[in-house]
């Protein structure tokens, strides 16, 4: 695998603005995301979880300047996205695209499904009718769908259908990352499992890098090579998949990894409930945003709030026991 980044994001943080009043007074600010940096590489896969609301999808929209970031950078091929111009920028989004969580509302209902998978050839390229078929042709046997169902509409296709139409058009301008946000969570689990050995089929054959979001942990332990834990807009640990899920070092992990489910029912293991209030990311703490819920936080936790630390062999945890 290459060892240079594809992608790599530097102190990215998203603020957004809380107003009130009928002038519409700007009188706080939610910090969705706050300091986040990370690296991708080619053919890479990073998972992305944590609870509901802690800034995953913000950041993935982020990456794709589908939302502005407030401040930070985001190279690509060694250049910063956030400085690129609006043409600049649209020929670069032909290799950054993004597979959306509803498979039902990320689709154009009055748009039959070929014209769905050829609207970005069309905005991006100068292919002629006739490659665009093609192609759209092509994709459709790749991610699975006939191509004789190219003139359906979105409603007469299943979940999970929906979603293979949202990955096919997601390649294809042939992307160098695609950012999957919580692809499968809409889905049955029997459907979940086939979406996924579909991305890393298309992973293992088009060289994709993915950043994975999701909220279950059996699933991103299925599909990462390394594993993001993030938290209130920050990101509290980082490893190798099997460094995390063997060796978690935060007590966030930890809790984590505790609450997800084992398919042997004979099984049992301790689960860690945590306790507390969750911080408003309008007003957070000044030190350790999980120090309220943390059963092993320390004197130093309550003033000072952790840096990202490196444990050695890419493992990187924000905590002060170490």
């Amino acid at each position: 695998m290459n060892q240079v980044p594809l992608l790599e994001v530097r102190d990215l943080k998203k603020y957004f603005p809380l107003r009130k009043g009928v002038l519409s007074r700007t009188i706080g600010w939610v910090q969705a995301v706050d300091g986040v940096s990370f690296t991708l590489k080619q053919g890479e896969t990073l998972g992305l979880v944590g609870e509901s609301g802690c800034g995953k999808t913000t950041l993935g929209r982020c990456l794709l300047r589908l939302i502005e970031p407030t401040e930070g950078e985001i190279q690509f091929e060694g250049k910063d996205l956030l400085k690129m111009d609006r043409e600049e920028l649209r020929k670069v989004r032909a290799r950054l695209q993004i597979i959306f969580q509803d498979p039902y509302s990320s689709l154009n209902p009055r748009m039959t499904l070929e014209k769905i998978i050829a609207e970005p050839l069309r905005n991006h390229t100068q292919a002629s009718r006739g490659e665009i078929r093609d192609r759209v042709s092509f994709l459709m046997e790749k991610v699975g769908l006939h191509p004789e169902q190219a003139r359906r509409y979105p409603h007469e296709f299943s979940g999970g259908q929906r979603q293979r139409i949202g990955i096919a058009r997601a390649l294809a301008l042939n992307p160098q990352v695609i950012v999957c946000d919580e692809p499968v969570s809409a889905l049955d689990v029997s459907i979940q499992a086939q979406v996924i050995n579909l991305l890393v089929k298309l992973q293992e054959e088009m060289g994709l890098s993915y950043l994975f979001i999701a909220h279950d942990l059996s699933l991103v332990e299925h599909i990462s090579d390394r594993v993001a834990v993030m938290y209130l807009g920050k990101i509290v640990e980082l490893a190798k998949d099997i460094d995390l899920y063997t060796n978690p070092k935060h007590p966030y992990t930890e809790a984590l990894l505790s609450a997800a489910p084992i398919p042997n029912p004979k099984l049992k293991k301790q689960r860690i409930l945590l306790q507390g209030e969750i911080p408003s990311p309008i007003n957070l703490p000044r030190g350790c945003r999980f120090y309220s819920r943390c059963p092993r936080r320390l004197n130093i936790c309550k003033a000072d709030e952790p840096e990202l630390k490196s444990l050695g062999e890419g493992h990187w945890v924000s905590c002060h026991r170490y």
